[in-house]
């Protein structure tokens, strides 16, 4: 009997492969990074035959890795950075175009005419979304109406859409040869193209963006024993092993974060910060600026939904200073730069570099740096930089609990960014909660995996998920109100300097 489940984690910045065994231990991992291409200002895609070649790379060397072959996997799940969007042949496998990423900014004028033609309360409705640049739909008008003959190709059924777990689940399944096109209701929900109430496509919502509805997957359960297909990756996966599992990566953190209760949360450290509260079956639209989104579908059991508070800018403003300043070498190096200083010397950073997400919802917002006085060095910038990871959480958090009523007793917290421990005491301090990290730091892998695992009988339900959940350590506020406020404040003051920095017709 196979004992374990495998998990592929195709991100923003990298792609990897783990492998876990029934407690949920790390058992196995191969990670590389992909290109990230910039044409041009506020503009950013990855290559999609790179994120295919470097997933077949990591499966294969993740088994070798561990000495272990696919026949020890029970099954296999998927977890993908969401809202990139890729058009492709589905004849010819080739893309038409590069994946343009949930960054990229360059459908703005797109998001706000739909505002101006007073179309975006109908998406926040039915979408549970904003009309923004961060959201798919856009991105495939965009390719429709710029890249030559897509559209034409469209018609013909000759151009398929998906975001790269649809993407990958065709490559995975066999592609050209009889790859399967469907996508899970959690990465559906991240499109501004599906009802949430019904879980189908919308045939209004298509019309807004005109998009055909036959480049579009079947949208599927999350975890499914069925819908997926068996995967066919020559040179890495050698026999029969099911693919059963899907869900965009904030969802898989909730899922592995086992918060399967009404009222638990959870906040992603990344590339960007993503905190999910699960609301259960119920559908909570937000009027505080946050998003309304599927946590998962497991099987035939009915939808479970989450609010969700999206940051685009958070690990990855520590990589602008590693990468573009070059005041620190790594992201560890930013703990210690930043712990040279007991406050930021008045320095707020607001890293609105594609504008702001929630709860603001700016694309006129660019990244500012305020507060600056000859006193000032790298290290209150590195301060400052880390810091605006937790007030921009403060910012959703504070908006969750006035659309849900629901007040924090404590976040799970998860990803690369909380190995840096002075980065958790800020947020406790900031948020005023304390601050609770599992064992397993990737539990957007584990919750891959776990929803792979449900659906093939590999763990019997969800109470067995709870128990192999372990705190690793916990941080508890150490600010006083009075303190806490008054940084706050300040903050927001920054957060208003950022507006109006370019302009959007």
């Amino acid at each position: 009997m196979a004992e374990f489940v495998g998990a592929i984690d195709q991100g923003t910045t990298s792609t990897r492969f783990m492998v876990f065994d029934h407690g949920g231990n790390e058992v196995a991992k191969h990670q590389l990074e992909h290109e990230q291409i910039l044409p041009q200002s506020g503009w950013v895609e990855h290559d999609p035959a790179e994120i295919w070649e470097r997933t077949r790379t990591v499966i294969e060397r993740g088994l070798g890795n561990a000495n272990l072959s696919s026949s020890d996997l029970a099954a296999v799940g998927v977890t993908n950075q969401r809202e990139t969007a890729v058009v492709w042949n589905p004849k010819t496998g080739q893309p038409y175009y590069n994946a343009i990423v949930w960054q990229d900014t360059r459908t703005d004028r797109i998001a706000s005419a739909l505002e101006r033609e007073g179309k975006g309360d109908v998406i926040r409705q039915k979408a549970g979304l904003p009309p923004a640049t961060y959201f798919s739909a856009g991105k495939v008008q965009w390719i429709l109406d710029n890249v030559d003959g897509v559209r034409a190709a469209a018609e013909r059924g000759e151009a398929v859409f998906g975001n790269t777990d649809t993407w990958l689940t065709w490559n995975l399944t066999g592609g050209t040869d009889g790859g399967v096109h469907v996508t899970d209701v959690t990465n559906a929900s991240r499109t501004m193209l599906m009802d949430l109430a019904t879980l189908d496509w919308d045939d209004e919502l298509l019309g807004f963006f005109g998009i055909p509805r036959s480049m579009l997957p079947t949208i599927v359960p999350s975890s499914d024993p069925e819908a997926y297909g068996v995967l066919r990756v020559p040179g890495a996966i050698r026999g029969e092993v099911p693919l059963t599992g899907v869900l965009g990566d904030q969802q898989a953190a909730t899922v592995g974060q086992v918060c399967f209760a009404p009222g638990e949360a959870k906040n992603t450290y990344g590339t960007g910060n993503f905190m999910l509260l699960n609301t259960g079956n119920e559908l909570v639209h937000s009027k505080n600026g946050l998003l309304t989104t599927v946590g998962y579908k497991m099987g035939d059991a009915a939808a479970v939904y989450c609010l969700e508070g999206s940051i685009a800018v958070t690990g990855s403003a520590v990589q602008w200073l590693r990468d573009q300043l070059g005041i620190i070498s790594g992201a560890a190096e930013s703990e210690r730069l930043a712990g040279q200083v007991d406050d930021n010397g008045g320095v707020y950073f607001v890293p609105a570099f594609s504008g702001l997400f929630a709860p603001y919802w700016r694309s006129d917002a660019r990244g500012a740096i305020v507060g600056l006085s000859r006193f000032n060095t790298n290290a209150h910038l590195a301060r400052a930089t880390l810091e605006a990871i937790c007030y921009q959480s403060r910012d959703v958090a504070d908006a969750m609990e006035k659309d849900s009523g629901v007040h924090l007793d404590v976040l799970k917290v998860d990803g690369g960014a909380t190995a840096n421990d002075l980065l958790m005491q800020m947020q406790a301090d900031i948020l005023g909660v304390p601050v609770s990290r599992p064992v397993v730091a990737e539990t957007t892998s584990l919750g891959a995996a776990y929803a792979a695992g449900l659906a093939t009988g590999f763990w019997g339900d969800q109470e067995a998920l709870r128990e192999n959940w372990n705190e690793d350590r916990r941080w508890e506020p150490t600010w006083s109100e009075d303190q806490r406020e008054s940084a706050y404040a300040g903050w927001k003051k920054a957060v208003e300097r950022t507006y109006g920095w370019v302009d959007v017709d």
